[in-house]
């Protein structure tokens, strides 16, 4: 038998109705998407200086300048210290910083109500290259050596990888407010 399709607009507008999202997934995609982009530094990738971009880093930006209300300003403690865990970087550092984020971002939506898309590139370009340049410095102070030096490539592919991370959590950001079907 043939699956039946909503023959006008309004079945599908009507199939909807009084549907609400899964409060988990609702709750639990964006929190779950930062932490499995924390995992992305156990890829196979060896380099000799730094080119992986923060993915985790950038779906925080990515969800916080999309839904700006809907993670709280102290997330930056529990996901910064999850980064950490993963990343290499001396413990503590994605915590400072991502708090450090999370509150220049609470100003930035404070001074500017209305943004497009340039200005959150721009905001998020300069959140990761201060991100990039404070996390390279933490970990030179743990080795012994200045590592700032060697992050341009990694700026580089961050700045330009950054809107397609956003698409991929607005993307995300659809599948958590799909409404649930009763059976």
């Amino acid at each position: 038998m043939l699956p039946r399709f909503p023959a006008r607009a309004e079945d599908i507008v009507r199939n909807r109705i009084n549907r609400a999202p899964s409060p988990v997934l609702a709750v639990g995609i964006p929190w779950a998407s930062i932490i499995l982009a924390s995992m992305a530094t156990f890829s196979p990738v060896i380099a000799s200086a730094p080119l992986l971009p923060p993915f985790s880093y950038m779906m925080l930006l990515a969800w916080r300048m999309l839904r700006p209300g809907m993670l709280p300003v102290w997330v930056g403690l529990p996901l910064g210290a999850i980064d950490d865990l993963f990343s290499g970087q001396p413990f503590g550092s994605a915590i400072i910083l991502w708090s450090l984020t999370m509150l220049a971002m609470e100003v930035i939506d404070e001074r500017f109500l209305w943004r497009g898309f340039l200005q959150d590139w721009l905001a998020g370009s300069a959140l990761l290259a201060g991100y990039l340049f404070l996390a390279a410095s933490f970990a030179g102070f743990a080795a012994g050596y200045p590592l700032p030096l060697s992050i341009g490539p990694q700026l580089l592919l961050s700045v330009f990888l950054f809107p397609v991370i956003t698409r991929v959590v607005a993307l995300l950001d659809r599948v958590r407010l799909l409404p649930l079907r009763r059976i």
